[in-house]
């Protein structure tokens, strides 16, 4: 898919772009924003501006998709490009906007490289960007039409029919089709984006996990308060904990994301910190509503007892299916859950069954330490799929 000419170039320049990037990446938002300031109503999420993370994803993404290209030339890469894709859908990204990118980035590259962009670099690099670009594209095509809504406008209206409180700085919210129509199609992991007006009038979107059975004619969010500590608070976490109540309406998207429970027999490891018990909670749901005899082992970490959202629902489900277990670590307070362990996940000694498929979700260095554990224990790379909250650091650091 990569012409040899530019593949050449590309494996020439790759170190000096690759080493630009994160200077690159930060002046093509601080230009493209303030020259098309109404893509932060609304798409881009200031949170992860003003933290630099959405710029080390973007620019791991890059680097990581010209690196896959040298690797196998005549292949285009598009199974590193899925997880974007969703996140691309679940925002309401158009082919339009590619063009708007285009023009912001590589005017960045050339501002920061100078005169070692000759034509002949900037064209081998414009053709990796058209590569992305056309996989990104075509994927987010397919996946609009299969979620049956208009590209850009995956947006909807649901009423909030209960709020539980979960934990003091956790709530769930139960909601239902404003319109009366029936819920879209979900499966067990995936996560919807909620769209907010902020009090100064700017929209922002954040994702969140369904932690409900995906068959049901409702749909359950569970929102995690984001909390300072030296930072920005989280805004939109903050503004649903403060504002949403019953009867409350709020826009989400369709459905999306790519790590899914998978519809074999195999037995299952879920393994997450925090909130990222929510994808595992659906898959748990959607378990016990299809009478599912799979072997599930479920592994947890948290700060304590009180602080592990969705603890009963887990509890419930593990009772219910026929062949379940489950461990959870606590920090503290540990001896006011039966069972439980005190500290941090440790798996050693964890002796996965054969062929299990195994599922992630946390803070990127507990998933990053869990992933380590797990392959020492003998599951295999391939085995284990994650899912990041956010911006796909991970990628990023991999592409490093």
């Amino acid at each position: 898919m990569l012409s040899a000419e530019s593949a050449a170039l590309i494996r020439a320049t790759l170190p000096a772009v690759g080493g630009a990037l994160d200077e690159i990446t930060t002046r093509f938002y601080a230009t493209m924003f303030a020259e098309r300031p109404e893509l932060l109503d609304g798409m881009f999420n200031r949170g992860n501006q003003a933290s630099g993370a959405q710029r080390r994803a973007l620019a791991g993404s890059i680097a990581a998709f010209a690196g896959a290209l040298l690797a196998d030339p005549d292949t285009r890469p598009d199974a590193l490009l899925a997880r974007i894709a969703h996140k691309h859908v679940a925002v309401g990204v158009t082919e339009d906007q590619y063009t708007i990118v285009h023009k912001y980035l590589f005017a960045a590259i050339v501002d920061v490289l100078g005169e070692a962009v000759t034509p002949d670099v900037a064209a081998a690099w414009d053709e990796v960007y058209w590569l992305m670009a056309g996989a990104l594209v075509a994927q987010e095509a397919r996946l609009y039409l299969e979620a049956q809504v208009r590209p850009g406008h995956p947006w909807r209206r649901w009423t909030v029919v209960e709020r539980r409180e979960e934990t003091p700085d956790t709530a769930s919210f139960l909601l239902r089709p404003s319109d009366g129509a029936p819920a879209p199609r979900a499966r067990a992991g995936q996560y919807v984006s909620v769209r907010v007006r902020m009090p100064d009038g700017v929209h922002q979107l954040r994702q969140y996990s369904l932690s409900s059975a995906p068959g049901d004619e409702t749909r359950r969010i569970t929102v995690k308060r984001v909390r300072g500590d030296g930072a920005p608070e989280g805004e939109v976490s903050n503004l649903l904990h403060r504002t949403v109540g019953v009867g409350a309406e709020l826009t989400l998207s369709a459905p999306f994301g790519d790590v899914v429970l998978d519809d074999g027999d195999a037995p299952l490891l879920l393994v997450s910190a925090g909130i990222g018990c929510t994808p595992m909670v659906a898959m748990l749901e959607h378990l016990a509503a299809t009478g599912s005899a799979r072997p599930v082992t479920v592994l947890h970490a948290d700060r304590s007892p009180a602080d592990h959202a969705l603890r009963a629902d887990t509890r419930r489900l593990i009772g219910t299916l026929p062949d379940a277990r489950a461990t959870f670590w606590y920090e503290r307070d540990a001896v006011d859950e039966p069972g439980s362990r005190t500290g941090r996940m440790d798996l050693a000694g964890l002796e996965p069954a054969a062929g299990a498929s195994v599922y992630l979700c946390g803070p990127l260095p507990f998933m990053r330490e869990a992933r380590a554990q797990l392959l020492r224990s003998g599951v295999p790379a391939r085995a284990i799929r994650y899912e990041a909250f956010g911006p796909d650091l991970w990628l990023a650091d991999a592409a490093a």
